[in-house]
């Protein structure tokens, strides 16, 4: 540890943070340098589709650390200066305001980008939408120009049918917004949350007057220089005010091009089971993947949960060095939404699941906590308002353990055809 006076930790959202808060707890004390996009100081997302949106928070309460914490890390800040270029060679990280950060180690935290539909792609101003009225929904500013817009009989479309979408289409629809929720799947939310709780909430979006169109988003409708709907793949149009696209993201890694560092299919920084990605190199949060010591297959998780523990992973793996105790990062995935006043939580995956099985309360009360069952196996946990009896399960997702668990009666031992 040392010998190590230099490290750099791009990107200064959750992940960022949480990996330059672990070195200084681990001793590091050189100079270290977080490097951010914004230029905003770190701070959280998840309440920007919620809180933030419907105007109950203001920015300043979304800082993920106040002003003296920030100063107690003793950190380079460089904010509003994306990264542009890893010099692996030279060690050193090329910012877009022409400053170069020269690193003996690099935690890559880029996170990612949302997806945009052709025909909201033309270039616009910094800090503004691609196209008037044409919305995404990852940054401050982007939810601070999507509330701008809501308000009582404006129509909003939301093409998406994931967890972001469904968030916003609930937040808008309270705001007295006309909201119209573009799907592609039957059942919204289902590959993340289940069947059985995905038809939950999409019953309450109904209940509370979201209109929901299942198709297939092709571009932004342009009138008048503004946004006015999408296009359907079938030709088709949606009418709308304003439209925000909720289709997806992918990995903020493109600046990586040419460094030497692996990339995975999707694009996502390809670590090894330590979230390392070469020498020198450790990624985490959205835009890092590895091997899930469980199945084999390579992983990347867009969850605030995981941001952290992988960002305490990596640095503990970064100070370790090459002949340190080394763990294989095997988190137990945990994320969470609210909808309509009630918080959902989930371990593992329960979108993959066969079988879902309450062990408390139930669907109807909507109040319940669930097995969610592959094979036999638990794959997954999900729960509304029974936070306790959820916990419980978090150790049988851990586990991928058989079910029913097994009880004391089951063991073998005398009176059970034992002798």
């Amino acid at each position: 540890m040392n010998a190590l006076r230099e490290v750099a930790v791009v990107g200064a959202g959750a992940a960022g943070l949480h990996a330059a808060e672990a070195l200084r707890r681990a001793g590091y004390d050189g100079r270290l340098t977080l490097v951010g996009a914004e230029d905003e100081p770190p701070y959280d997302r998840p309440p920007l589709s919620k809180h933030l949106l419907d105007g109950q928070w203001q920015p300043g309460e979304l800082a993920l650390r106040s002003p003296d914490a920030l100063a107690d890390l003793r950190l380079d800040l460089r904010l509003g200066a994306p990264a542009e270029r890893l010099d692996r060679q030279a060690r050193t990280v090329h910012l877009a305001d022409g400053h170069r950060i020269r690193c003996q180690a690099v935690v890559l935290a880029t996170g990612v980008r949302p997806r945009r539909l052709p025909g909201a792609l033309a270039p616009r101003p910094a800090g503004e939408a691609p196209l008037p009225g044409a919305h995404v929904l990852r940054t401050l500013a982007d939810a601070l120009a999507l509330r701008e817009e809501l308000r009582p009989g404006v129509r909003l479309l939301v093409a998406g049918g994931g967890l972001l979408g469904a968030e916003a289409a609930a937040t808008a629809v309270g705001l007295g917004a006309e909201v119209t929720w573009l799907v592609t799947a039957a059942a919204p939310m289902a590959a993340v949350l289940g069947a059985e709780t995905a038809a939950l909430l999409t019953g309450l979006h109904r209940e509370h007057g979201v209109r929901i169109h299942r198709g297939t988003a092709a571009a932004v409708v342009e009138r008048r220089g503004r946004a006015a709907g999408v296009r359907l793949a079938d030709g088709s149009e949606l009418a709308a005010d304003a439209v925000l696209m909720a289709i997806g993201s992918e990995p903020a890694t493109e600046w990586l091009a040419g460094s030497g560092v692996p990339l995975d299919a999707g694009g996502g920084v390809a670590c090894d089971a330590h979230c390392a990605a070469g020498p020198g190199v450790w990624a985490a949060g959205d835009a890092a993947s590895w091997p899930d010591p469980r199945t084999g297959r390579r992983r990347r998780l867009e969850q605030r949960t995981n941001a952290t523990e992988q960002a305490l992973h990596a640095a503990r793996d970064l100070l370790a060095g090459p002949h340190g105790a080394r763990q294989a990062y095997a988190p137990v995935p945990y994320l969470w939404t609210d909808q309509y006043g009630l918080r959902v939580q989930a371990f593992g995956s329960p979108g993959t699941a066969d079988r879902f099985e309450p062990v408390d309360g139930g669907l109807a009360e909507r109040r319940f906590a669930a097995v969610c069952l592959r094979e036999g196996r638990v794959a997954g946990a999900v729960g509304i308002a029974s936070a306790r009896a959820l916990r419980r399960l978090r150790a049988q997702v851990a586990a991928h353990a058989p079910w029913p668990p097994a009880t004391v009666d089951d063991a073998p031992g005398p009176g059970n055809g034992q002798p």
